[in-house]
């Protein structure tokens, strides 16, 4: 009997770890089959609505030419210069929203930007924006000063003020920075999101992370080289 018990015993452990090398097995077949996919021609999704809902759209799609597009805005970043949806035209560019006296979440999302920033430093078809949430605080001189203690590259990575209503009216009916909940909020309402776009060549949008995950900003990387093999 004993010896029943124990040959059932080393049975239960050989399923156990067959069972477990089969998982394993499975789980970086998964992997292997999404990154050989996403590195392949599956292109990335358009979002065209505050609920973020993705769709595949081909270019001979009928449906293409009602795609979303990020509406004109017109601001100044830390430099001075004039930052327009048509000066960002033909790039593909992160946007994210903050403030510089944020002391919660933001210090976060400058970390993973940042990532995002290395891994294109020498590519000059890929910039940041980052747009202020709160202007009337956040003058040029004090983004400049923000952008040299957090190593913010001119010209790479674009902080952003202007007029509050055109930001607030651009991050919730533009971007949808806040998705569903936010998008008939007005200016008076305190805009504060950890999210972060992914905005194609023509002002589409095409990816949505959380900036204050490292893991969003290596999938932000990836997608970002994705979406460099569009024209």
């Amino acid at each position: 009997m004993a010896l029943s018990g124990g040959s059932t015993a080393l049975r239960s452990i050989k399923v156990g770890l067959l069972v477990l090398l089969l998982g394993v097995g499975g789980l970086l077949g998964w992997y292997s089959f999404r990154s050989f996919f996403r590195a392949s021609s599956l292109p990335l999704p358009f979002y065209s609505s505050e609920d973020f809902t993705a769709e595949w759209i081909e270019p001979t799609d009928p449906r293409s030419a009602r795609i979303h597009r990020i509406a004109p805005f017109s601001l100044r970043n830390q430099s001075g210069e004039l930052v327009t949806n048509a000066s960002l035209h033909g790039k593909v560019y992160v946007a994210n929203f903050f403030f510089t006296g944020c002391p919660g979440i933001c210090p976060k999302m400058a970390t993973n930007l940042l990532r995002i920033q290395t891994a294109f430093s020498t590519d000059d078809d890929v910039v940041l924006v980052s747009h202020s949430v709160m202007p009337d605080k956040d003058s040029e001189k004090v983004l400049r000063t923000y952008a040299s203690d957090h190593g913010v590259v001119s010209g790479k990575w674009h902080l952003l003020t202007g007029d509050k209503e055109s930001i607030y009216t651009l991050a919730r009916r533009s971007y949808f920075a806040e998705k569903q909940p936010g998008f008939i909020k007005n200016s008076s309402e305190f805009l504060h999101t950890e999210n972060m776009l992914l905005i194609d060549r023509h002002g589409r949008i095409r990816g949505i992370y959380n900036a204050t995950l490292p893991v969003d900003a290596d999938r932000a990387i990836e997608d970002i080289r994705l979406l460099k093999r569009e024209r």
